[in-house]
């Protein structure tokens, strides 16, 4: 993956001195969502995250864009607010960073450079990292994936590998796009990434045995694979016991998502685009 990665920058980079005039390069500010095992909708807005990328574009032609981007941001979710009884019985929680780099090609339905503006659609590749945590009792970090909550590498379950934190996903969304003046364009995205993950959240299939999951993976793993010990009596809900193994504990049947939606901004190198005539051009000198 990471060979792969290196020979798509490479190439696409190294063509930035002799055609400058068809580059551009900018950055990303905007907000972070996630889909998954404890998200109440399919994209939960309470815990929205910021989010910040750098990127680098080339023109094409007049309507296919290519861009190598780097995005980072925060992805995060809670049982605690969950209107389901069911799951905030659960009381599990996690918060993970996204790294993320992506090579797509954005498709454009006007000549900006006539236009001065266009709608896009665009859809690619991406390689990305996450690493969920959760706070415990006294508000330390944990890192989930050590703590193997779903019996990962216990000899009792070998169906149950433990999962990547380098994966890949396919990016997709729409924007608009806009010319400010001859170098500068700004624009507005949302951008989907599908995963081949259901570990974001380290949540997926069914609890183990505790017994078990005590003596392989110790009781920090116990604490952590189920929480609804920790619940403040409230509102007709108390702390529950440790469920039986096989209880479902999320849903593997489909894999989680997270989304980065925000602002773009980018500037023209170079003298001119090949392209069109432009919206701000000055008159002819003759």
């Amino acid at each position: 993956m990471k060979k792969i990665t290196w020979i798509l920058l490479l190439s696409f980079l190294a063509p930035l001195g002799a055609f400058s005039q068809d580059w551009h390069v900018g950055g990303f500010a905007g907000i972070t969502n996630y889909s998954g095992d404890l998200a109440q909708q399919r994209v939960d807005m309470r815990y929205t995250r910021p989010a910040l990328g750098l990127m680098v574009k080339r023109d094409i032609n007049r309507y296919l864009t290519l861009r190598l981007g780097f995005n980072w941001g925060n992805i995060a979710g809670a049982d605690s607010t969950n209107e389901s009884r069911l799951l905030q019985a659960r009381n599990l929680s996690f918060r993970s960073v996204i790294w993320d780099l992506h090579f797509i090609g954005e498709f454009n339905f006007f000549d900006i450079y006539e236009k001065g503006y266009t709608p896009y659609v665009f859809a690619g590749i991406a390689g990305f990292s996450f690493y969920p945590t959760a706070r415990d009792s006294m508000g330390n970090k944990v890192p989930l994936r050590r703590l193997g909550t779903e019996g990962q590498n216990l000899a009792e379950y070998p169906e149950r590998t433990q999962y990547g934190l380098h994966q890949v996903a396919i990016p997709f969304g729409a924007g608009v796009k806009a010319m400010l003046n001859d170098r500068w364009t700004m624009g507005i995205e949302i951008g989907f990434r599908k995963t081949f993950t259901d570990y974001l959240d380290d949540v997926s299939k069914t609890y183990v045995d505790q017994a078990t999951l005590l003596a392989g993976s110790g009781q920090q793993s116990v604490d952590f694979a189920w929480r609804g010990d920790e619940i403040q009596p409230k509102n007709g809900l108390t702390p529950g016991a440790y469920p039986p193994d096989g209880t479902i504990r999320g849903s593997d049947k489909r894999k989680d998502w997270y989304v980065f939606s925000g602002l773009t901004i980018t500037y023209r190198l170079g003298s001119g685009s090949r392209f069109g005539r432009q919206k701000f051009s000055t008159c002819p000198k003759y």
